[in-house]
């Protein structure tokens, strides 16, 4: 059996993504928040939910999805509303959070949000449709290969999301004292309500 890793141009996919994940984007913004409110260990649960969200999409991706999506784009209009709304929730609970430390329930959270918002952002199917087939030799996209890219793509942005996390954890213990917490919470509420913004507009 032909192995259909030599199908794929793996220097110009890893560049190509390399690109795309110093471009902010709504993992990056909602990465920076999270960590400035609720530190390092809510970041990190957020940042290994966004990593299974986006192989699971590159899974659907392969399995049909992205096709489906490119068949019927109405479905790309719902589930960039659903994401929406749920960043929306997580801005209105940041705007309205009155604890002072970080607690195991902001971990979940972080956690089932990334994985929620990977697995349904439409931006990681279109990317399987776009990116993806011009560092193909050829045919259609197989399921391994789909695991292959969708795990060096998976790599690649968890360095990335990583270094967000750390950096802006950092800032945590510094921002996170009494006086400062309630106006740090507003504008990091403001910007998962631009990220809300970025869903709807596509």
């Amino acid at each position: 059996m032909t192995d259909p890793g030599a199908h794929i141009d793996w220097l110009g996919f890893v560049i190509a993504v390399m690109i795309l994940e110093a471009t902010p984007g709504v993992n990056m913004a909602w990465l920076a928040a999270l960590s400035l409110t609720k530190g390092r260990r809510a970041g990190l649960a957020a940042t290994a939910g966004i990593a299974i969200g986006l192989m699971l999409n590159a899974m659907l991706a392969a399995a049909g999805l992205a096709e489906l999506m490119r068949a019927h784009p109405e479905m790309q209009v719902w589930l960039r509303r659903a994401g929406a709304v749920l960043m929306l929730v997580l801005a209105w609970r940041t705007w309205t959070d009155k604890s002072t430390r970080p607690t195991p329930h902001d971990e979940r959270n972080g956690f089932a949000a990334g994985l929620l918002l990977n697995t349904i952002n439409p931006k990681a199917f279109v990317f399987f449709l776009v990116v993806v087939p011009p560092f193909l030799s050829g045919g259609p996209l197989q399921l391994r290969q789909a695991f292959a890219l969708g795990l060096t793509s998976v790599v690649i942005a968890t360095m990335v999301h990583l270094t967000i996390v750390f950096s802006a954890a950092h800032a945590h213990a510094w921002l996170s004292d009494t006086a400062r917490t309630r106006w740090v919470r507003r504008v990091m509420a403001g910007v998962m309500v631009g990220v809300a913004a970025w869903f709807l507009a596509g």
